[in-house]
């Protein structure tokens, strides 16, 4: 979506330099994100906003984000590495709403039984041309040809929470894959129960997802500024909306070497 000359409303930001987040806190995450070769590059950062929010206004909400003066400004403060500062105003933006509805693990459920994996939870090893230490799971993550790629269905790879174990998953450029499923599903579960506010329905006691979440782009007058100029799909940004609290957070990732210490 291409921004132009906008009458909408406005949206001013604050960045919450007192939100933290767990996954960025605790040690055993902090170590796999380093084998991962994500450490240093993976960032969360959170704002309050000043506007009712709704979906169909995502993309002035993001142009107004990428041209705030406080945002622009929490950006460059941000570590090297961790993210790419803007150094040119942003003229236009490119929003996708990703489906955010999960409320449990069982999306990945399909994994478990359709020959990815061993029963001991171990993945199993496959021959490629390219990558000599390749395996199913990355094979189905990332290849339409493989025989498991749609074990999990069309709709489900679009959440919000499987493209964030695909991700974690896929890793950085000197990412150390790891040998059983376990460590990529735990962390994505802790992460994403970091980022997404859920509320209960007080007759139903059912729980649903409240956030909106917007995969984002930003453009200067010379191309895409951020996430970066690259179009690896793992170098990425996402901006997850609570409504209700008038909350956002910008997570980030920029492919490239990691941290080797924590």
């Amino acid at each position: 979506m291409a921004g132009d000359k906008y009458s909408e409303q406005s949206f001013y930001f604050s960045p919450l330099s007192s939100k933290t987040f767990s996954f960025l806190q605790d040690q055993d995450t902090l170590r796999l994100l380093m084998k991962w070769s994500m450490l240093g590059r993976f960032a969360a950062q959170s704002y309050s906003f000043d506007q009712s929010f709704c979906p169909y206004n995502s993309e002035t909400f993001a142009r107004c984000f990428f041209t705030d003066p406080d945002v622009v400004s929490s950006l460059r403060k941000m570590k090297p590495g961790v993210c790419v500062p803007l150094d040119k105003p942003v003229v236009s933006v490119d929003v996708e709403v990703v489906p955010c509805t999960t409320v449990s693990m069982e999306l990945f459920d399909p994994i478990y039984s359709c020959g990815i994996l061993r029963p001991s939870g171990h993945v199993v090893k496959c021959f490629h041309d390219v990558y000599p230490d390749y395996d199913e799971l990355r094979q189905m993550l990332q290849d339409e040809d493989s025989e498991h790629y749609y074990a999990v269905g069309k709709e489900a790879r679009e959440e919000f929470l499987f493209r964030l174990f695909k991700h974690l998953c896929l890793g950085g450029e000197l990412c150390q894959y790891e040998d059983t499923i376990d460590p990529y599903i735990s962390t994505t579960k802790q992460i994403y129960k970091d980022l997404i506010s859920v509320q209960k329905d007080p007759e139903t006691k059912k729980i649903s997802v409240v956030s909106t979440v917007l995969k984002v782009c930003a453009y200067d007058e010379s191309g895409r500024g951020y996430p970066g100029s690259a179009g690896d799909e793992q170098t990425f940004a996402y901006l997850i909306v609570d409504p209700f609290k008038r909350h956002v957070t910008l997570l980030c990732h920029f492919y490239g070497v990691g941290n080797f210490t924590l």
